[in-house]
Parts: structure tokens; sequence; C-alpha cells
């Protein structure tokens, strides 16, 4: 059993090492990125089309001062979208005041957001992103309300507000 197990282990890494699980997961996943037209956008360009802080925060996920962005304040009805291009992320009846000085919800639109694990201050977070352009958002955690239980943490300068 023993010798076979460690058989098993080196096959494994043996099709690692010749790069045949890495292009099968790439198949088993594709890169939504790849085929989109904001891909196409250079560093410059975006630099151009945003804000200082928008940019920094969409492009290069830096974090706006807290309780800074005027959205904390924005409560009418209407959508709140990705600054960088448009994709609306979030209904206006999901946001509420969470005390931390960022825009927070508890829900997105289906499809809208991307997530990965982010290590940046060690302590594993996950972060979310725009779908289309992947612009960084920010953080989303527990320990918001009902009745999803989660808090998008959202930075004020990657959003945009429209009334309806």
């Amino acid at each position: 059993m023993k010798s076979q197990s460690h058989s098993r282990r080196q096959l494994l890494i043996g099709f690692c090492a010749a790069g045949v699980v890495a292009p099968l997961l790439a198949q088993a996943r594709p890169d939504p990125w790849a085929t989109s037209p904001w891909r196409k956008l250079k560093d410059a360009d975006w630099r151009a089309r945003l804000p200082a802080a928008s940019y920094a925060v969409l492009r290069s996920e830096a974090t706006e001062t807290p309780f800074t962005s005027p959205l904390n304040h924005e409560h009418r009805k209407g959508v709140f979208a990705c600054r960088g291009c448009g994709l609306p992320l979030f209904q206006s009846t999901w946001k509420f005041d969470s005390g931390t000085g960022w825009p927070s919800f508890f829900d997105a639109i289906p499809g809208a957001l991307g997530k990965k694990a982010d290590f940046a201050i060690v302590v594993e977070r996950t972060e979310y992103h725009c779908a289309r352009c992947l612009g960084h958002q920010g953080h989303v955690f527990d320990d918001g309300p009902r009745p999803t239980g989660l808090r998008y943490c959202n930075n004020g300068v990657a959003l945009t507000f429209t009334p309806t």
C-alpha cells in the first residue's frame, strides 16, 4: 500500500512538472479577462479616464480613507456601478451603514463581481472586483446583516451612483 501511494504521488508530481495539470485546469475554468474588451485598455488609458484616487483603488488595489466618500451619505433609490466600466454592482436597497466609513452592501447583483483570496495584510481576506473590467472594489466579510450575513465593504471612489 505504501509504495502504491508513493507511486501515485510521484505520478501526480510528474504530471504537474510536465505541465499537464495546469492546462487542464485552465480549460476547466476559462479566464473571462482573456476575452474582455477592457483588457485592451493600457495603463495610460485607465489614468486618462479615471480620477487619481479612483485609479489608485481600481487599478492598484489601494484603499480610500474611511469616512471620505460622499456615497456614504447616499440614500436615494438607485444603482451603484463600477466607476471603471459602468457595470451595475449593487442596488441601493442593499446598502447599509456598517459604521466602517465605506459604503457597505449586504448583497451584489448576480455575476457582477469576481472574488479572490487577498493576503496583503497577512490575514486572509476575500477581495472582490468588477467582473467586467477587473477593477478592485473592496473586501467582503461575513459580519453583515440578514438576509445574507455578508458585508461588501466598498471603496466609494470605485463606484458611481445613478438614481432611479
